[in-house]
Order: structure tokens, then C-alpha cells, then sequence
């Protein structure tokens, strides 16, 4: 795999923000670990509480993969095409296996307590984090073949990134709709900042979504990574990070505006995807990135 001096500020990008997500995901395990329900619970929360302890596990895995397979690729400035596809493959398996694991919390929504609110919550995002992530990602696991070209790793790998765009804004929307259910309107209406940060999560993260679903779409089809804009790329992952610091730095400066709720102790307490603020760290850079003509690439 080619590497060139310039792109050092994103191949530090890519080994930060992996090992952020490392670290949390650690973090998240050992708490999940030390902190479980009692066996007098019930069978639904501790079916749920095994389930989703297991898919952390995996993410865990995958995330320390990750930081190893950069941390090489920095370090000896040189990984080939079959090494990359390889560990990538590992990585999106245990990626889907992760995703997999939030059906049972479905199926507490569905079935133990139903209730709207809850399946707005809880059931519908996890329905379609359990299913809609994981077949994304077997098909890109399956189109990350040395024997074929780029073009379908490149479609499902654009699939892939908008479909994760996608469920960020479900999940955050759906606990920010339950919090209002919750507390009231006034819980918008008297405080600015609640209602600036329920706008960015329903609208602002929908249009991102839209917007990554319509740049993967024109995308699609392309047969080399280098024909891809890697500034819009750069952009779509910048803002999504931005979303999650946005929303983190007003905490820190304003409180639990309102009162502590449902949306804050989602968002600070339960949020497996709050690693994401960092993703700047490589969608700056990318911003910046020169794109490859032609004549650059029959020089190689």
C-alpha cells in the first residue's frame, strides 16, 4: 500500500481516532463488566444486559484490530493490498456481530414493556441498528475480495458509512423525542439550549444523512479510491464528529439544562457511539486532501 509524507496528518487522524475507540469501547466493557443487573432482574433484562455485553466484547476486538493494523501501517509505511483487505474484513465481523447484539433490546421494547415511547426509544432504533448495519456490513465483508475490483468494495463501503450516519440520527432522535414525550414540551420551549440541541439531532443529523446517502449515490460506481472527492468525504465525517462535540461541549458548559432527563443520561451514560466526537481528528485532514489525476497515477 502506497504511502507518501503529506499524508501523515491523516494517518495520525486515523490511529487517534482508532485508539479512541478502543479506549471507550474499553472503558464501556469493563463498566458493563463490573456494574450488571442482579439475577433477581428478570430474564429480559439479563437476556438483553448478555446480549449486548457480548457485542462489546466483538466491537472491542475489532477496535483494538484497528489500532494495531494502523499502528503498523504508520510505523512501517508499508501494508499490502491482501494484509489490508484481510484485517479489514475482521474488523467489519466484528463490527456486525456488535450490531447483531442490540436485537435483543428490540425484542425488550416489542415484547416485555410495550410502550410507545419505549419502541420510539428503544425498539425501533435497535430493530434497524440489528439488522440494516449488519447486512451492509456481510456485503462489504464479501466485496473486500483480492480477486475482485474495488468498484463493489467502494458501493457497499459508501453504503456502509451513510448507514451508520443514518442510525446516529435515529437513535439520538428517537431518545430525544421519548425525553420531550417525557418532560414536556417546556422542556424545549423554556430552554434554548434544549431545543437548539433537539433541532440539531432531528434536522441537522437527518440532512447529514441525506446528504451522505446523495454523495454516496453519485459515488457509486467508481473503480479506484482515488476517484473518490475525499474532501466531501472528509466534510460528512467532520460534521458527524462535530455533531457528538456540539453536543458534549454544551453539557460541560451548561448542566443538565432542564433538569437531568432521559436525553442526557442517554446521551452521557448509555451512548456506546460518543467516541465519534473525535472523528475531526481525520476529517479535517481530509478536507485538505489533494485529489490523484490521472497523470498522478500513471506515475505509480
Amino acid at each position: 500500500m502506497e504511502t507518501h509524507s503529506s499524508n501523515w496528518p491523516i494517518k495520525i487522524g486515523l490511529f487517534l481516532v482508532a485508539l479512541s475507540w478502543f479506549l471507550y469501547t474499553l472503558w464501556e466493557y469493563i463498566i458493563s463488566t463490573l456494574y450488571r443487573s442482579p439475577q433477581s432482574a428478570g430474564f429480559w433484562i439479563l437476556f438483553t444486559e448478555q446480549g449486548g455485553l457480548i457485542g462489546v466484547a466483538f466491537r472491542l476486538v475489532a477496535s483494538f484490530t484497528t489500532v494495531a493494523v494502523i499502528l503498523f501501517y504508520v510505523l512501517k509505511r508499508n501494508l499490502s493490498y491482501p494484509e489490508a483487505l484481510m484485517s479489514l474484513r475482521w474488523i467489519i465481523v466484528g463490527e456486525a456481530v456488535y450490531f447483531l447484539s442490540f436485537l435483543p433490546s428490540m425484542m425488550l421494547a416489542f415484547v416485555w414493556r410495550i410502550d410507545i415511547g419505549f419502541i420510539i426509544e428503544d425498539g425501533i432504533p435497535c430493530l434497524v441498528e440489528g439488522i440494516v448495519i449488519p447486512f451492509v456490513l456481510v456485503k462489504l465483508f464479501f466485496a473486500l475480495n483480492p480477486k475482485k475490483s474495488l468498484k463493489g468494495a467502494i458501493k457497499w463501503g459508501l453504503i456502509s458509512g451513510t448507514a451508520y450516519v443514518f442510525v446516529f440520527w435515529l437513535n439520538n432522535m428517537g431518545n430525544w423525542v421519548y425525553a420531550v414525550m417525557l418532560k414536556g414540551l417546556g422542556y424545549l420551549i423554556d430552554y434554548p439550549a434544549n431545543l437548539f440541541s433537539f433541532a440539531l439531532t432531528t434536522v441537522g443529523l437527518l440532512a447529514l444523512s441525506l446528504y451522505a446517502a446523495y454523495f454516496s449515490k453519485k459515488s457509486i460506481g467508481k473503480e479506484h479510491l482515488s476517484d473518490l472527492d475525499f474532501r466531501q468525504v472528509g466534510l460528512i465525517v467532520t460534521l458527524t464528529g462535530l455533531y457528538f462535540a456540539v453536543i458534549y461541549l454544551m453539557w460541560i458548559l451548561f448542566g443538565s439544562v432542564g433538569g437531568w432527563g432521559l436525553w442526557y443520561m442517554w446521551f452521557l451514560g448509555h451512548n456506546l457511539d460518543l467516541w465519534v466526537l473525535c472523528l475531526p481528528l481525520v476529517g479535517v485532514p481530509l478536507l485538505f486532501a489533494r485529489r490523484k489525476t490521472d497523470a498522478d497515477r500513471a506515475k505509480n
